[in-house]
């Protein structure tokens, strides 16, 4: 088959573009796959990074050609043209965030006008992290064009069906990001070149609210009164890094506390996640997590909130542990047991044990299935 990918590809950085050229690369033993990504991703305005582009260490790069402008409508033709030419059996969408619900509906109609194929919106997120009623409004106005949904998690699949009750829709999990435990990174190795020593707990990824820090802040002061543990938080703020500063003095956890406010390169994952006995998603509200994949890929044990989708891909007392949100204490506690007992190596087993369920090639299948294109 031929297959188009519309997403971010490199060289934007982030989750999203790592998935999209993930799953060209799953799909490319059997199919021909195309990839058409940005010319501009976010108007700078409306990203609160430091750079949307990869500038160092990128595991993966798929030659894709950048068309879409996200607030340009005269690139959508352009870029649907480009869609058209490489003549597709079906096309997936990579969809995460209404502001991109016009281009994508654009580009999907013009397609769809022109040729008639499957397309499948594969959701990260149906609703955002942050939403309201208009929210809701423009998701369905912007998911209407699609014949079939990938979602990731049972949550997700309840959302899209309240808008879109005779939706054809999918479920499969995220699958592991594998390319970043790529090579030979021991974790005595990890250790010393981050020079951290005995318990270790990480918090990895964007910061922002809905990422429930300040509850493992919280926690981890409860945690650092009976144990000897480091907690490294690593991964830029998209917010005000002063409050966090501000707690974590106020808890007197600065010293056992080591803030990274970076964005990491993929070359530089793996030391964070080898170095880590633990990783610990505190999320307030959630869908799914790469973070939670990233970490599975390294065989790490993970410490999750019950939110979203995290408790569907979670075992608990199995794989990890899944607690209530916004709880310190109840964080404070699974932490503790599983630095008590056996659970690290136990844990990281039976992770090791259900890598199939996480397969990119089974995404892929998912998405054939609910296209109708299985062979």
């Amino acid at each position: 088959m031929r297959i188009c990918l519309v997403g971010p590809a490199y060289p934007y950085r982030g989750g999203i573009s790592h998935f999209t050229q993930m799953l060209a690369l799953a799909m490319q033993p059997a199919h021909q796959t195309r990839i058409v990504s940005f010319s501009r991703l976010y108007p700078s305005l409306l990203f609160p990074g430091r750079t949307q582009y990869e500038t160092e260490g990128a595991r993966v790069r798929v030659d894709a050609p950048r068309l879409i402008d996200s607030i340009n409508p005269l690139s959508w033709p352009r870029a649907a043209h480009a869609v058209l030419d490489f003549q597709p059996d079906m096309v997936v969408v990579q969809w995460w965030h209404p502001f991109f619900g016009p281009a994508f509906r654009s580009i999907v109609s013009t397609v769809k006008r022109a040729r008639a194929v499957p397309v499948v919106y594969l959701c990260h997120n149906v609703l955002p992290h942050e939403s309201n009623p208009m929210t809701r409004m423009l998701v369905r106005w912007g998911l209407e064009p699609a014949d079939a949904y990938l979602v990731q998690s049972e949550e997700d699949r309840h959302h899209l069906l309240s808008m879109h009750p005779s939706a054809r829709v999918v479920v499969h999990p995220h699958p592991t990001y594998t390319q970043f435990a790529a090579g030979n990174m021991t974790r005595d190795e990890a250790r010393r070149r981050l020079d951290v020593a005995g318990r270790v707990l990480l918090f990895f990824g964007l910061i922002r609210a809905y990422k429930g820090l300040k509850t493992l802040l919280a926690a981890y002061a409860r945690v650092a009164e009976r144990l000897d543990a480091t907690l490294l938080v690593v991964g830029e703020f998209y917010e005000d890094r002063a409050p966090y500063d501000a707690l974590i003095a106020s808890l007197g956890i600065g010293a056992r506390t080591r803030v990274v406010d970076r964005y990491i390169p993929d070359d530089d994952v793996a030391t964070y996640f080898m170095a880590a006995d633990v990783v610990v998603l505190p999320y307030v509200s959630a869908t799914q997590s790469g973070i939670t994949q990233t970490a599975f890929a390294f065989q790490r044990p993970v410490v999750v909130t019950a939110v979203g989708g995290l408790p569907d891909v979670v075992e608990d007392g199995v794989t990890g542990y899944v607690v209530p949100p916004e709880n310190p204490e109840a964080l404070a506690e699974a932490i503790e047991r599983f630095f008590a007992t056996d659970a690290a190596l136990r844990m990281s087993a039976a992770i090791a044990a259900r890598a199939g369920r996480f397969s990119w090639t089974g995404c892929v299948d998912a998405l054939l299935r609910v296209s109708g294109k299985t062979a």
